[in-house]
């Protein structure tokens, strides 16, 4: 295999103790980052990576958005020496995205490598709806297709990053994401399909209930839900402490 795609929900620990378990298990000569830029990763470098406070501080994680670092430390300490890549993108690219789609930050060659064209009115309409699911019903419809391109630039830095990794000689490659990252159909294996069809991919989902048996994952990891606020809450204005 030359590419695992670790999915997860961020805030859950039960699914970085899975990805920790797998990382020790495959043993990756390179790790590709959702949540970490590749300046945070270069401001790490020749850091203990199983000093979880010095990592932590080195990589600028507190204020980042993410969930608590303690929870993504065991994920280094287990890759031992292998190479971290940041697979963010910055919130400017983020923001052109949104406004012009993702083939215009990347350019009509990179567009056409990657798949980044228009979508079909079906796959758009399906990615629209995950979109809205995902945040509460909550969003304006005019917001749906900016935030279908921003995911999809994020699936083809991440995906990107892996193939110039294994490009490189560092095989396997893991990548640490979102379970949307990790789907087969439209995300990060889709588009490496398309780029690098000779790759070997292999994806986990992990969710907090059964997905059903056509979950478009190798494989799943269903845990019991880790406990939150009801996110939806953030779209009201309301919160547990009023």
């Amino acid at each position: 295999m030359d590419v695992y795609v670790l999915g997860e929900i961020h805030d859950n620990p039960a699914h970085h103790a899975e990805q920790a378990r797998l990382v020790g298990v495959i043993a990756p000569q390179a790790v590709v980052w959702e949540m970490l830029l590749p300046a945070q990763v270069t401001s790490a470098e020749g850091v203990d990576r199983t000093d979880a406070v010095a990592l932590e501080a080195a990589l600028q994680w507190k204020g980042s958005g993410w969930p608590d670092f303690a929870m993504y430390a065991p994920i280094f300490a287990a890759a031992g020496p292998a190479l971290h890549l940041g697979g963010a993108v910055p919130k400017d690219a983020l923001s052109k995205a949104v406004k012009n789609g993702a083939a215009a930050v990347v350019g009509p060659e990179v567009a056409a490598l990657w798949g980044l064209g228009p979508l079909t009115p079906d796959d758009q309409a399906a990615r629209e709806a995950d979109q809205q699911e995902a945040h509460c019903n909550a969003l304006p419809e005019a917001m749906l297709p900016g935030m279908v391109e921003a995911q999809r630039l994020r699936d083809q830095t991440m995906a990107a990053a892996a193939v110039v990794a294994v490009a490189e000689g560092r095989r396997p490659v893991v990548i640490i994401t979102g379970s949307g990252h990790a789907r087969k159909d439209q995300a990060i294996p889709a588009m490496i399909a398309q780029a690098a069809p000779g790759l070997k991919v292999w994806s986990l989902g992990q969710a907090e209930a059964d997905p059903g048996p056509d979950a478009p994952y190798d494989a799943v990891n269903v845990t019991a839900p880790a406990p939150r606020e009801d996110p939806c809450l953030a779209f009201t204005g309301q919160s547990s402490g009023g």
